[in-house]
């Protein structure tokens, strides 16, 4: 192979992951608490370097399934961050995803070997290097995409209650939203569906459970909460 860069000075290409979750009616953020140096017993993101035979967008994919075991997870690229002095150990430049995933589907032996929890995304802790920055730009990002896309169904369980529904986009942005505007918008979506099973765990009246219908949105894409 001839190098013809090899005037060139060379720098590290990492990943770092922004992992969300929805839980309890909390939007959530899956953080490590490092066990490993540099900043050891240091809150971050999940994060790796790429490596040479594989792409970038397959490099995130690999970092959140080692840290999750879960595949085919939606993900999407908020940005690339390369200030010379970002990372103590050396000149790394890294490029950041945010993923949105089902808290009840993750692996957990392999979060919990990772030192990783679910932080709320109200309460997150200092977080090293420019984690912080990376997480801002991914929340704006998902608020963003989030209100003009059915995204926030990778959040939900496949079937789930209108009242779930509903405090996962109030997470998602921090406010409330009024009951029955936010009915009369799901009505006007036959994309998402009322099945016929009911929600046993609940107390009251045994709310229908309902579905997000892919192939029925394929058709006529129009989504706006």
């Amino acid at each position: 192979m001839t190098d013809y860069y090899i005037k060139n000075t060379k720098f590290y290409v990492s990943v770092d992951c922004i992992i969300f979750g929805f839980d309890k009616g909390e939007l959530k953020l899956l953080l490590l608490k490092r066990n490993f140096e540099p900043s050891l017993g240091q809150w971050s993101l999940m994060g790796g370097f790429v490596r040479d035979n594989e792409s970038v967008d397959d490099a995130a994919k690999r970092v959140l399934k080692e840290l999750t075991g879960l595949r085919n997870v939606y993900m999407e690229q908020v940005g690339t961050f390369g200030d010379v002095h970002r990372d103590p150990g050396e000149r790394v430049i890294s490029v950041a995803y945010y993923a949105l995933i089902n808290v009840n589907d993750y692996n957990k032996n392999l979060v919990k070997k990772h030192n990783a929890y679910w932080i709320s995304t109200d309460a997150i802790p200092e977080l090293i290097f420019d984690h912080p920055k990376m997480v801002l730009m991914a929340l704006n990002q998902m608020r963003k995409k989030a209100s003009a896309s059915p995204i926030g169904f990778n959040l939900l369980p496949p079937l789930f209650t209108l009242p779930q529904l509903q405090s996962l986009y109030e997470a998602i942005y921090g406010e409330a939203i009024d009951k029955r505007n936010f009915r009369k918008r799901i009505a006007e979506m036959n994309f998402i569906e009322r099945t016929d099973i009911k929600d046993k765990s609940s107390n009251t009246r045994h709310p229908y459970l309902w579905k997000f219908n892919n192939n029925a949105y394929s058709k006529d894409p129009k989504f706006k909460i």
